[in-house]
């Protein structure tokens, strides 16, 4: 599959038409079916007259591994592709910055977190990385499901809590659970024979694998996000017509505002399909409680961060990263390292 994800744009005429290959995101939610899809298969070639056509494919379906795809951009094995920034934290922990979990606790406070780290992470690709970067992506909160009643977050203390990061390790960790890292695929199987008490995953990707048939309580406080960039392998950016690269980065932010949109939406719906309420649009309903985030639940969030998830971060990343969080995200959310 690698062998064919080879740059396509390399150094032609401007009048000979482009034709791209992409990796994207996640296959099978929202944010890939109704928007990167149809619009590198579909919209590119309308909106440039034919000048440009694209063919994509998911990464995970494209046999990679998404801790691999910064990489694999780097080099130009992958010539343009959508990166998870907490799966490359194993390489450059700086990447999770805006989404450390427990700092953005609605879209509006993401959205200043990844605003304020954005000329950074542009500099970061070109310097580090040789890549451009076109746009950045979220996907739906990142929720807590657990099998047992629990009213706030002190209730996980002693749970055993599924994690996907170390930044939700920490997370878990702050508030007296045991993080244990597995696989999406394996969440349903590790809660029905009692491995896990509480899983963390996003709300509408948690009810369509079938959370709601095995937990009963839904702390839907966002964990964090998962964001995700679009990135071009410096040389195949550059072979592209300046055209093609002038289009692109008119339309790319129009995309990306709509996976925004997708996103707070897929939010509320994955909330309201896994309890059961009228807003849930189609599909099985689901009979969970939700669990709001209480005044008490926000200033635990708070301390968590602070005094666990930032100090695991910056010792993980080191002092590079303090700096970098003093002037962009921790500036803009008023947080300073302890």
């Amino acid at each position: 599959m690698l062998c064919g994800l080879a740059p396509a744009a390399e150094a032609q005429t401007t009048a000979a038409p482009q034709h791209l290959r992409i990796v994207g995101g996640l296959a099978g939610v929202n944010q890939y079916t109704r928007h990167e899809e149809p619009f590198w298969t579909t919209e590119l070639a309308r909106l440039s007259g034919g000048r440009a056509t694209a063919e994509i494919v998911p990464f995970d379906r494209a046999g990679i591994r998404g801790q691999e795809m910064l990489r694999l951009l780097q080099v130009g094995v992958v010539p343009f592709g959508t990166v998870l920034l907490s799966l490359s934290t194993a390489d450059d922990p700086e990447l999770v910055m805006p989404d450390l979990a427990g700092l953005n606790p609605d879209m509006a406070t993401l959205r200043r977190s990844v605003s304020a780290f954005r000329p950074r992470l542009e500099r970061v690709m070109r310097e580090r990385y040789g890549s451009e970067l076109l746009a950045l992506y979220a996907y739906p909160a990142q929720v807590t499901y657990c099998t047992k009643a629990l009213k706030n977050l002190a209730d996980l203390a002693g749970r055993r809590v599924r994690v996907s990061s170390a930044t939700q390790s920490d997370w878990v960790t702050a508030l007296g659970g045991t993080a244990v890292q597995i696989a999406f695929a394996e969440v349903i199987g590790n809660l029905r024979n009692g491995n896990i008490d509480c899983a963390i995953t996003g709300t509408m990707s948690g009810y369509t694998i079938g959370l709601h048939e095995v937990t009963s309580h839904l702390h839907t406080a966002p964990v964090n996000w998962g964001v995700s960039a679009f990135v071009a392998n410096g040389a195949a950016w550059s072979a592209l017509p300046t055209e093609v690269q002038a289009l692109l980065r008119r339309e790319l932010p129009k995309l990306e505002q709509s996976i925004w949109a997708e996103a707070d939406n897929e939010t509320s719906a994955g909330i309201a399909c896994n309890t059961g309420t009228s807003a849930c649009a189609g599909g099985r309903r689901g009979g969970m409680t939700e669990v709001r985030m209480t005044p008490q639940d926000n200033k635990r969030r708070h301390e968590a961060l602070v005094n666990d998830v930032l100090p695991g971060w910056v010792k993980r990343c080191g002092p590079r990263c303090a700096d970098s969080w003093k002037g962009t995200v921790g500036q803009a959310n008023g947080i300073a390292l302890p």
